[in-house]
């Protein structure tokens, strides 16, 4: 890979980082995802580099040239240097003592095939040093060209070293793959499935995450289906032909809406299951549950539902409803979404500090009356502003007085 060809491509900014980092560390690498996107063409995220030097050199290294140094991973060999704002991670070369299906213990190694012989795939296993030569050990450049994505060495070893993999594979042949999944892949994944138990929620989300939000949804599901991967992840069975109406009618690539379509689990058992963050536990439950708005909804039935939910969470229901009914795109409902998204959301005028100067004493006939007073102005459209909110409830106290 010629600077012109690739190392060009990096984001803005970066050159001079890299420039400093390897006058530094002569013998530094970029590893991993940056020389694979580099090659295909794709936009570098992360800059991520391997070195043979120790962790604790490669601190003193940089400390001594004025660069900012973050231990973000000392037991694992990994510093962050942050150069103009951005953060480059160095890694030292490592080789896998002994691991448990989840977490390695590693010890430095010089040996940078050795490295690379422990990273999960091909593709993601080559290096390229600071003349732009790419050290490819186990044929990723091939690969890639070609849409495979093969796992380094023996796919079953490298997933009883860490059964995320399994996750990870579908992942990246749903971006890089083309074609049906390695046979030899597949074969390990059904071999060694009864490992992804061991695996926390939390890392299992983070991987289905990425590739529920990702490209080639439903044939990335429909093979890990086929190797009974899928149902061991989703508790209550999946529903991909409804997926596949959601993704038909141009949803958006948004992880948890299309989660709420795909798993038929009660959203609380999913996000226990998958211990999803607060948000999305209640975007879920959301998108599942409350009344869904329809094109032919009226001005006033609209303003109801935006008093009641936010836009956000309306044109989420929308587009779950779509994805059931047609299953197509349809300007019917891109209308009524464009138009809850236009909408100010209505807002209920009082609280129950306006009922108590009104004369209420306060205690539980204050959320009584105020409930009423809402019900009102909803039935209403909600278009009744603070003085006939106040005025409605006048009438009512006088009724019952």
């Amino acid at each position: 890979m010629t600077r012109d060809g690739g190392l060009a491509a990096l984001p803005p900014g970066t050159a001079e980082g890299l420039a400093r980092l390897w006058t530094l560390l002569p013998a530094a690498r970029l590893v991993g995802g940056v020389v694979r996107d580099l090659l295909a063409g794709r936009a570098v995220a992360d800059i991520d580099m391997a070195t043979p030097e120790p962790p604790e050199r490669v601190q003193a290294i940089l400390a001594g040239a004025g660069i900012k140094v973050v231990a973000t991973g000392l037991a694992h060999g990994t510093v962050t240097a942050v150069i103009g704002g951005r953060p480059y991670e160095i890694t030292t070369l490592r080789r896998d003592e002994r691991t448990d299906g989840r977490h390695a213990v590693v010890a430095w190694t010089g040996d940078w095939r050795q490295d690379a012989a422990r990273r999960d795939f091909t593709i993601n296993a080559m290096s390229c040093d600071r003349d732009g030569v790419v050290h490819d050990y186990f044929g990723g450049r091939a690969d890639l060209a070609a849409g495979r994505v093969r796992f380094v060495g023996d796919a079953a070893a490298r997933i009883r070293e860490d059964a995320l993999r399994v996750l990870r594979f579908f992942r990246f042949h749903a971006r890089y793959g083309r074609g049906a999944p390695d046979t030899a892949a597949m074969a390990a994944i059904v071999a060694c499935r009864d490992g992804l138990s061991r695996l926390s929620a939390e890392r299992v989300w983070s991987e289905m995450r990425r590739i529920l939000a990702g490209p080639a949804l439903i044939a990335t599901l429909a093979a890990m289906e086929e190797v009974g991967v899928l149902d061991r992840l989703l508790p209550g069975g999946c529903d991909r032909p409804a997926l596949a109406r959601l993704v038909e009618a141009g949803a958006p690539e948004d992880a948890v809406l299309r989660l709420a379509v795909l798993a038929r689990a009660a959203p609380d058992v999913l996000a226990a299951r998958l211990r999803l963050s607060r948000a999305e536990a209640a975007a879920l439950a959301a998108v599942r549950h409350g009344p869904v708005p329809e094109p032919a909804m009226d001005e006033d039935a609209r303003r109801r539902l935006l008093a009641d939910a936010p836009a956000a969470v309306l044109v989420a229901r929308s587009w779950r409803a779509q994805a059931e009914r047609l299953g197509r795109p349809a300007p019917a409902w891109d209308a009524l979404r464009a138009d809850l998204l236009a909408r100010a959301r209505p807002v209920f005028p009082l609280a129950g500090g306006d009922l108590v100067a009104a004369g209420m004493a306060p205690g539980p006939e204050v959320g009584r009356r105020l409930a009423e007073v809402r019900a009102w102005w909803r039935a209403g459209g909600c278009r009744a502003d603070r003085r006939a909110c106040l005025a409605h409830l006048d009438g009512l106290m006088a009724n019952s007085a």
